[in-house]
């Protein structure tokens, strides 16, 4: 492996998942990385480990820097396993390491893998290691994305490793983000925000605003997936924090809908037109060409979500189930939510979809739209005027 340095003494060890496509449900189209630090001074300390089919990877990583038995601490920042499943190879090879975790880390590591991590000693925010000249404090930050999730920080090189915060799903060559395509790095940052933690954008605010007040000097961020934010890390912050508050919506509306035989997308593509007749950015979304993961990071910068689907069996189509479902779990604040759909000879996907939405606590506006068979010719008008209607409350 090509040497990377952070800064003197701070190496990545991990390695880059070229061809993973679904990660628990979100489609990663460009690969991924998993993000393991080794800080060596007098003492040594791996920071988080990487998936178990990457063990070995991992392994000669580090012994391209040092023996195994010279490590002296393995940090768990989080013990998803994607970052903690080789953590057994790990501590086998390495059986002198202390393994330090969060409280809740320590039980989550021991019902993973057994009672051996027993000896997991427990790290609380403030708490200190000192290697030598390099010393590592932690910040645990619950439930950003699970309730052990910590962040460490080596003191005297100003690097934050936030585990799970502030990345991306992204394979590359290049190790850093003045290494990749910009335009790329932020496109699957707002993915992969968007995906995993747009349930928890209150706590990030929070976390982010308390780093702020602890005043620390941080000249890079090394997260746990992707890239490694050292030409600009506040760019990432910043955005983290536009995506929380909702800085960034703009007046857009994402139509999101399936159809059967064709009715429920002409609905679509005229409620479209009469979105973007008023000025109003319009995405058409069809999901069976379309994943939810696409889907949930366009409603990002969004102020409306107009949902359609044909009636199946009295209900929606199978599609828009799942995608309500999984939509409904990321709760996303500070959208308008519009339906409209078609039946044959009775109704019930429009009722359905707007009762699902009010129990994920979705703001559901007007009473949707529902036609029976093929729209005419006037029916399609009052789909382009509903759209108008939508596009009127967005821009007000």
């Amino acid at each position: 492996m090509t040497k990377v340095t952070l800064k003197d003494g701070v190496n990545w060890v991990g390695v880059v998942d070229w061809n993973i496509r679904d990660f628990h449900g979100y489609i990663t189209s460009r690969g991924t990385t998993y993000n393991a630090y080794l800080v060596s001074d007098e003492k040594i300390a791996l920071v988080d480990t990487v998936k178990l089919p990457f063990a070995n990877e991992l392994v000669e990583h580090i012994k391209e820097l040092t023996s195994l038995d010279k490590i002296n601490y393995i940090i768990v920042n989080h013990v998803e396993m994607d970052h903690s499943s080789s953590l057994p190879v790990i501590a086998k090879l390495a059986p002198q390491a202390k393994i330090y975790s969060t409280a809740r880390g320590k039980e989550e590591l021991i019902k993973h893998y057994g009672a051996e991590f027993e000896r997991v000693e427990i790290l609380k925010s403030g708490d200190t290691i000192k290697l030598g000249k390099k010393t590592l404090t932690f910040l645990e930050a619950p439930m950003l994305h699970w309730p052990d999730s910590m962040f460490t920080y080596i003191v005297e090189d100003k690097i934050l490793l936030p585990n799970d915060a502030f990345g991306q799903h992204l394979a590359s060559s290049g190790r850093f983000d003045d290494e990749v395509d910009q335009h790329v790095l932020m496109e699957e940052a707002v993915t992969y925000y968007a995906n995993i933690l747009t349930p928890f954008s209150q706590l990030i605010v929070k976390k982010i605003q308390e780093v702020v007040a602890m005043k620390l000097p941080i000249d890079i961020i090394g997260p746990s997936h992707g890239i490694i934010w050292r030409k600009d890390p506040m760019k990432i912050v910043n955005a983290y924090m536009d995506w929380c508050t909702g800085k960034v919506v703009k007046n857009k509306a994402v139509v999101v809908f399936d159809t059967m035989w064709g009715s429920t997308d002409k609905m679509a593509r005229a409620i479209g037109e009469g979105l973007a007749s008023e000025g109003v950015e319009v995405k058409l979304l069809k999901l069976r060409c379309t994943d939810n993961t696409d889907v949930v990071t366009e409603i990002v910068d969004a102020k409306a979500v107009v949902v359609g689907s044909p009636t199946l069996n009295n209900g929606m189509f199978p599609s828009l189930g799942a995608f309500l479902t999984y939509i409904g779990g990321l709760k996303p604040k500070g959208k308008t939510w519009y339906f409209f759909g078609s039946f044959g000879w009775g109704g019930g996907a429009v009722r359905g979809m707007e009762k699902m939405a009010k129990e994920f606590g979705f703001e559901v506006v007007e009473q949707g739209v529902e036609l029976k068979w093929v729209p005419t010719a006037e029916e399609l008008k009052k789909c382009f005027e509903f759209g108008q209607q939508i596009a009127q409350k967005i821009k007000a």
